[in-house]
């Protein structure tokens, strides 16, 4: 038996005739809608596919695409970031993240600059790696800088779970976790008041599969019902997406507005129940958690719940924790980028001042921001 390698996982998803099959079909379809249908991708990973894979150019003109927050690491607005440096630079203080966290710059700088001054930062593919550096390192402690969508979440929860059961007493916790339905209704029905609510441009979104993994396709469940919007859970390759995007104009075109699954080879409509019990558990709703390029967006963020207190970092160390809220550069769009009413081309910074290598946005930040997709691929559209 030949051996299994990782590419034969996904060789059949980026199958080019299965590809252009789609094509054909999203093309045929699309000729008997009677307008433009404007499609939200949530996550930046299938902003990363549409862009590497160049899937604008297979798609007819009345197929758009409006490019979501992206990742948990383009949303983090600059005073959370700045949270974790001024952790990172205290002595008794061993600061362990996620590795996309590395270059985000806050007001202080990125915790790249802050390791570079000293600081004890580490990045670990998995939360758990946290107990053994506290084994490791008793007298400091371990602040782990929990970040991610609903995808994550649960990692965080595990090791809550074996922190209080092993009683381990130099682990903290600063909780960054935030949700993807909150901040698609505040897309929707923006409170912005620069931004007219009804004159939003989303018709139907594409819904991250490995969000509902975890918590379901049921949390999609409002917006065909209440707002009007299909989505389609669709995984990240190229054929899933070109499936999704199908899936979505075929219900236009037969004047349904319902949820559906793509990737059901993994995805289902009740989700991970043992893991969602394990963040029930643990974290709770805050009222308000900013994003970065949108603003406060109700209860999008999670926070530890209150019994869990004395493992909270944010109120261990809430006397050197700044409070002040610091906004984006005067000349970024990001907001407008994220609610469709602009393109990253049409930013008078982008690609000069504002550059992967140094962001000033949130849709900059990280590779699967908009805007960086179309700094590294915009070639192919």
């Amino acid at each position: 038996m030949a051996e299994l390698e990782l590419k034969n996982l996904y060789d059949d998803f980026r199958d080019g005739e299965t590809i252009k099959a789609y094509a054909k079909i999203i093309a045929t379809d699309a000729k008997k809608l009677e307008k433009s249908i404007n499609i939200m991708e949530v996550c930046g990973g299938h902003t990363h596919t549409i862009m590497k894979f160049g899937l604008p150019q297979l798609l007819p003109d009345n197929i758009n695409f409006i490019h979501g927050p992206g990742c948990p690491v383009c949303i983090m607005p600059k005073e959370r970031i700045d949270h974790a440096y001024v952790l990172a630079m205290q002595e008794d203080v061993i600061l362990v993240t996620l590795g996309d966290m590395i270059k985000v710059p806050g007001s202080n700088g990125s915790l790249q600059d802050a390791r570079a001054k000293g600081a004890d930062v580490r990045f670990v593919y998995s939360p758990m790696e946290c107990l053994k550096i506290a084994s490791e390192n008793p007298t400091k402690k371990v602040v782990f800088f929990a970040i991610g969508f609903e995808t994550t979440t649960p990692m965080t929860a595990v090791l809550v779970d074996q922190v209080i059961k092993q009683k381990v007493p130099n682990i903290l916790f600063h909780i960054n976790h935030v949700t993807v339905p909150e901040v698609m209704v505040e897309l929707i029905d923006s409170r912005d008041e620069h931004v007219d609510a009804y004159n939003n441009r989303i018709d139907a979104f594409l819904g991250p599969s490995h969000v509902s993994v975890i918590a379901g396709s049921k949390i999609y469940e409002k917006f065909p019902k209440e707002y009007g919007r299909p989505v389609v859970v669709t995984g990240f390759e190229p054929v899933d997406m070109m499936q999704g995007i199908s899936m979505i104009v075929k219900q236009f075109v037969e004047e349904r507005t319902e949820l559906e699954i793509q990737y059901k080879r993994v995805v289902n409509y009740e989700g991970n129940l043992t893991a969602q019990a394990l963040i029930e558990k643990y974290f709770e709703k805050i009222s308000l958690f900013r994003w970065r390029g949108l603003g406060n967006v109700p209860d999008s963020g999670l926070k530890l719940r209150d019994e869990f207190a004395e493992y909270n970092a944010e109120i261990v160390y809430k006397d050197i924790l700044p409070i002040a809220e610091i906004e984006d550069h005067k000349l970024c769009i990001c907001g407008d980028i994220l609610r469709g009413m602009a393109k990253p081309k049409e930013c008078t910074i982008f690609g000069t001042a504002c550059k992967p290598t140094s962001p000033i946005g949130s849709c900059m930040v990280s590779s699967e921001g908009a805007c960086s997709a179309y700094y590294k691929y915009g070639n192919l559209i």
